[in-house]
């Protein structure tokens, strides 16, 4: 199929939304990084803008217990459900399924808030099979593994997603995932698949340590470790040269996008130094590529930063156009976000007016070159 053909296809169906208020009264903790509000953010900003019809928004289904041992444990699901009910676990509990730990905190919603995600992600994935765009910001969770938490991560929504793909009868799926940390449990659900290529660009030495360049994932991984500072001219370069050839030499029959907001300049988790203009390029061309579409959401700490991507994000599937300046009451809403850090007391003007982040460009370094041709000769 060409790519022509398959632009054309995406435009018969129009992009459909997924969230849920459950992510705006849930926290896991005030001094967590995920005490920031996201989802909700991205809501009402795309709302307020006049993106976010009722038409194109699905409240997201928790997933029952049983859809969920598609990828984790039953005794894993037990544990999590029993965490959230006593809001305590055990010594045993923690030890086993790193639940109750400072990563992966109790707190009132432990278990709904995940299940939340993933039933977002699994239902958009059943959409999707039958063609189509959906996104699901909510989701992203990409350090779950089948018997524990990870990373933020209780659930692995990505992974599920991918296999409900699969169960619906799809045999080449593209994951592609440009989060600011390796996605370590999804490679691991699918390591040397022949029907899902995973390509993860992700900063070079930062937890959870995993995704080296020379790692494959048993044949179907493409890993690039970038250092800190990656600009926009060099994410170009990557999604041109390495991101955009192995996704399509893969010929996916989806294609599954995990959005992460933690590469960006202003993100306290990370050192890469992108503007959202490199998030929303990828998300375009992949909508040419393929007629079904999953974007997913994933890190973002800085709670500016994030709403303003996703909501780009968004813009982007729906083929809205941008404004250069928001209007007055969509920038209210960016003015009632407050942040405990530093950078959170007098956030740039920028941050409350616009959506676009001012271009990061700078030089291509050498090693961003030869890591990008390894890996562009292997496809």
């Amino acid at each position: 199929m060409t790519t022509r053909m398959r632009a054309d296809s995406l435009t018969m169906e129009q992009p459909l939304f997924i969230g849920s208020e459950i992510y705006r009264g849930s926290t896991y903790g005030s001094k967590h990084p995920l005490a920031i509000p996201r989802v909700s953010t991205v809501i009402d900003l795309c709302r307020a803008l006049g993106w976010l019809p009722p038409e194109r928004y699905r409240a997201s289904p928790r997933a029952k217990p049983a859809a969920l041992t598609l990828f984790h444990t039953p005794e894993y699901i037990r544990a999590l459900q029993e965490a959230e009910r006593r809001q305590q676990v055990s010594e045993a509990i923690r030890a086993r399924h790193a639940l109750g730990t400072i990563s992966n905190p109790v707190f009132p919603e432990m278990y709904r808030r995940p299940a939340t995600a993933a039933g977002g992600s699994m239902l958009g994935a059943e959409l999707i099979a039958k063609g189509g765009v959906v996104y699901n910001p909510g989701g992203g969770t990409h350090h779950g593994f089948p018997d524990r938490a990870g990373g933020f991560c209780y659930l692995n929504d990505p992974a599920l997603a991918i296999r409900t793909l699969l169960n619906k009868g799809l045999s080449r799926i593209a994951y592609v995932d440009i989060d600011a940390h390796h996605c370590d449990g999804v490679e691991a659900a699918f390591h040397g698949s022949n029907a899902v290529r995973m390509i993860s660009v992700h900063e070079a030495r930062r937890w959870p340590f995993t995704g080296t360049l020379e790692d494959d994932g048993g044949g179907s991984a493409f890993n690039l470790p970038v250092r800190r500072g990656l600009n926009d001219d060099e994410f170009a370069l990557i999604l041109d040269q390495m991101i955009l050839p192995a996704v399509a030499a893969h010929r996916p029959e989806a294609i599954v996008l995990q959005c992460g907001a933690d590469a960006v300049a202003e993100d306290p988790l990370s050192r890469l130094a992108l503007s959202n203009n490199a998030h929303w390029r990828v998300v375009a061309a992949l909508h040419m590529l393929t007629p079904r579409l999953l974007v997913l959401g994933g890190g973002g700490y800085n709670p500016w930063a994030v709403a303003r991507l996703w909501s780009g994000v968004w813009a982007t599937l729906s083929g809205h156009e941008i404004p250069n300046h928001l209007p007055p009451e969509v920038q209210s809403i960016l003015r009632a976000l407050t942040w405990r850090r530093a950078a959170g007391r007098t956030p740039p003007e920028p941050w409350l007016t616009t959506l676009r982040d001012a271009p990061h460009p700078g030089p291509i370094r050498d090693e961003i070159r030869a890591d990008v041709q390894k890996l562009a000769d292997r496809i």
